[in-house]
């Protein structure tokens, strides 16, 4: 397997990529080249999704990766009428617009040899919605869509589509979308049914299933790992 983390200087990306080493080929890219060096991948290509994304989908087509996972993502926090039409254009390209092309860029070699997995990071805000985040909530539910189109589009292939739509995470980005929330974490702990954010680690172990042949009948899914937030209160 050829396998391809965006997103994987730290957080999600960085447990995901660290996680999946022992299955093959994992090839990684993000802006921080110091760190994408630390992770022991295959090889590693430093890009923005929002700036120069034909670097990366060359280096897809030339490294065959056939199992993509979409996890680089940006966050903004704030009402409808403030937003800047760059912050509008930067969040959707990173979230939503990048893995379409990233995905078009990888789908043919997947054809070709009959076989591959795709899987989108989203978020739980893109499938309950989260005042003040209406730019997040929508880019990720957009992913949603794609999921289940592609999973149709692409069953007869042997390639898989699956969004896992993460609550809460123990991660910089969570602590950031904590500190720009008008809510303690106290306040949010409180909110979550188990009492509890989601570990990196735990999304990193449900994409290794997701990949592995038990799963091959998981596609077109969107998967909630949000410690029962999506359940209700």
């Amino acid at each position: 397997m050829n396998i391809l983390v965006t997103g994987a200087s730290k957080g999600i990306g960085r447990a995901i990529a660290e996680e999946l080493l022992p299955l093959g080929n994992v090839f990684v890219t993000g802006r921080n080249e110091e760190a994408l060096k630390t992770i022991g991948a295959k090889g590693y290509c430093v890009c923005d999704l929002c700036g120069n994304i034909d670097l990366l989908t060359d280096f897809i087509k030339k490294n065959k990766i056939d199992v993509l996972i979409n996890n680089a993502g940006e966050y903004i926090y704030g009402a409808i009428d403030s937003a800047t039409s760059d912050e509008i254009d930067r969040i959707f390209k990173a979230n939503l617009l990048s893995p379409v092309k990233l995905i078009s860029a990888a789908v043919p070699f997947m054809k070709e040899q009959k076989w591959g997995r795709i899987i989108n990071i989203g978020s739980i805000s893109g499938v309950m919605g989260e005042a003040y985040a209406s730019l997040y909530s929508s880019s990720k539910a957009g992913l949603l869509g794609l999921t289940k189109a592609l999973a149709l589009e692409l069953a007869e292939f042997n390639i898989t589509v699956n969004t896992i739509n993460p609550g809460w995470v123990e991660t910089e980005l969570g602590e950031k979308s904590i500190d720009e929330s008008e809510f303690s974490k106290e306040e949010i702990l409180d909110c979550i049914p188990q009492k509890r954010f989601v570990k990196p680690e735990e999304v990193a172990k449900l994409c290794k299933y997701l990949i592995s042949d038990d799963a091959k009948g998981i596609t077109g899914q969107g998967i909630n790992l949000c410690a029962g937030l999506s359940v209700g209160i």
